[in-house]
């Protein structure tokens, strides 16, 4: 598939997710929503991931990569968090 397919891809997921979050945050907590919303996410990558055989690269992962990896994860923490509680008060 090239870049363009996933892009567009990438994009109408965007587009569903916002839906459903605005859905499914009502009369959620927007942590506990969020909290849901990061289980489901680690499944569906942790399955991906092992029926695509990328696991086994894991050992391979350098000391920057982790680094980097851990605060890209941070800081989509704190957006995920920041977007749901968004959803959750506007209108």
């Amino acid at each position: 598939m090239s870049w363009l397919a996933y892009a567009l891809v990438s994009a109408a997921a965007a587009a569903l997710t916002a839906i459903f979050g605005k859905l499914g945050v009502a009369g959620v907590p927007s942590t506990l929503a969020t909290a849901i919303r990061t289980v489901v996410i680690v499944l569906f990558a942790w399955t991906m991931t092992v029926a695509l055989g990328e696991h086994r690269a894991l050992t391979t992962v350098s000391r920057t990569s982790w680094i980097f990896l851990v605060l890209s994860a941070l800081a989509t923490g704190v957006s995920w968090l920041a977007y749901y509680r968004a959803l959750q008060v506007g209108a």
